[in-house]
């Protein structure tokens, strides 16, 4: 038993107390260096959720310097040190307060403001993102206490996520969105707030020396932190309950759809579920199959004994109408692309302008004129004293002297071309 004790002790490759409390008091600090590095990466941040690029948003995740003022809280808390506590507030909201300015600013300026998947993913906290604070701070702290380092920093910050939730809400600000800049700033909240409690119990655990002696103070400090943790987790619970109800309506709307609909050979071509509309509506239109009224009523009393209460079953079969939604849905996900194909377009019609495809020529005037020995040729730009430019198909040669003028007509005849120049350069 002692072996297996001794085999997860967190005091094996434990640092000394007071250099860990030294390292964590030099990075709580937001000034010079610091508050630069932060707005960098608030605005790397902003612009991978501006053109939803995880791989953008994970390198601004990386770079941030935010989790020194967290930690730092937590090991005051946990050594009861409240000048190094009041330092870590205010550095902490100093950093807060710079990245809301600086993302809201971004996303004010950007031209691009449209929601993206990135975007709406940090509006909606859930308990899993409690979880994921609370274990993520732990391996952050334990790596901060051990000697040998490791890598885990970088995935701690990774994780736990702190950068985006603060451009999210600073999104909410430029666009004037209260919703998600609560969502996003009570996700922030929660990251910062369980690293913290996820700090205070490693360094009670580890027992750092404490900065005070009241036992009855210690007792009111851990009481204060049991209420602050039950104010924090119960919302996200409660968000949670609800993702988890809408995911199973999302199920068994599709388990009701695919038995009674789909499995009887009925061609399903559109289907939109509102699942905060009250009461829930399910819309669906099918290929060819019409249905009476008294059908669509016995189908609405069939959701309830599928667990679907509260919910309206819409068939549509007004084929105009729906013909008139399904190509406007189209239409907004092929707009840009139809944008992108014609400016590809132009470019390859342009460049297409200055190449010569014909692959013999090469080929047909080494044998007409053996005479040259190395070439090169093309079609260049010429400006001329007009407005307008034109091509002009240019072959420089090196070589023995060859009739300039008979290469020249040859190849006017050859490639159809009115326009061409014929230079020769001296071998060396």
């Amino acid at each position: 038993m002692n072996n297996i004790l001794n085999f997860i002790n967190l005091h094996n490759g434990e640092e000394k107390k007071s250099k860990v409390l030294e390292n964590v008091n030099a990075n709580i600090s937001f000034r010079g260096s610091n508050l630069w590095i932060l707005a960098c990466a608030i605005i790397i941040a902003s612009i991978g959720l501006n053109v939803n690029s995880t791989a953008v948003i994970i390198g601004a995740m990386l770079i941030s310097p935010l989790m020194g003022p967290i930690v730092g809280a937590g090991f005051a808390l946990g050594t009861y040190n409240f000048p190094l506590l009041k330092k870590s507030i205010k550095n902490l909201l100093i950093a807060t307060g710079v990245s809301l300015l600086v993302s809201a600013l971004y996303f004010f300026i950007s031209p691009f403001k449209d929601v993206q998947s990135e975007l709406l993913s940090r509006t909606s906290p859930t308990i899993y993102d409690v979880l994921i604070a609370f274990f993520g701070g732990l391996v952050g702290v334990i790596a901060i206490t051990r000697v040998e380092k490791g890598n885990p920093i970088p995935g701690v910050a990774i994780a736990t996520a702190l950068m985006p939730p603060l451009c999210t809400a600073g999104f909410g600000i430029a666009t004037s969105n209260l919703s998600f800049f609560l969502g996003a700033f009570y996700l922030y909240s929660i990251n910062c707030f369980f690293i913290c409690i996820a700090t205070f119990l490693v360094v009670k655990y580890l027992k750092y020396p404490s900065a005070i002696l009241d036992s009855n103070y210690e007792k009111r400090i851990r009481y204060s932190i049991s209420i602050l943790i039950i104010i924090m987790i119960v919302p996200s619970f409660y968000l949670a309950y609800n993702l988890f109800n809408e995911k199973k309506f999302a199920k068994t709307t599709d388990l009701f759809l695919e038995k009674e609909f789909e499995s009887k050979g009925y061609t399903l071509i559109y289907k939109k579920v509102d699942y905060n509309a009250n009461p829930k509506v399910i819309d669906v239109a099918f290929l060819n199959k019409k249905f009476a009224p008294a059908e669509i009523k016995t189908y609405n009393k069939m959701l309830a004994e599928y667990g679907l209460s509260h919910t309206k079953l819409n068939i549509r079969q007004n084929n105009s109408d729906l013909k008139s939604e399904i190509l406007n849905e189209i239409n907004k996900k092929t707009n840009n692309l139809t944008e992108k194909d014609i400016a590809i377009s132009n470019l390859r019609a342009e460049l297409d302008s200055y190449k010569i495809s014909d692959s013999t020529l090469s080929k047909e005037i080494q044998i007409l004129f053996p005479e040259i020995s190395k070439m090169s040729y093309g079609k260049i730009l010429q400006y001329p004293n007009t407005d307008s430019a034109k091509l002009r198909f240019v072959i420089i040669y090196s070589g023995k002297n060859i009739k300039d003028a008979q290469l020249q007509n040859w190849l006017k005849q050859r490639l159809n071309e009115n326009d061409v120049e014929v230079l020769q350069v001296s071998e060396k």
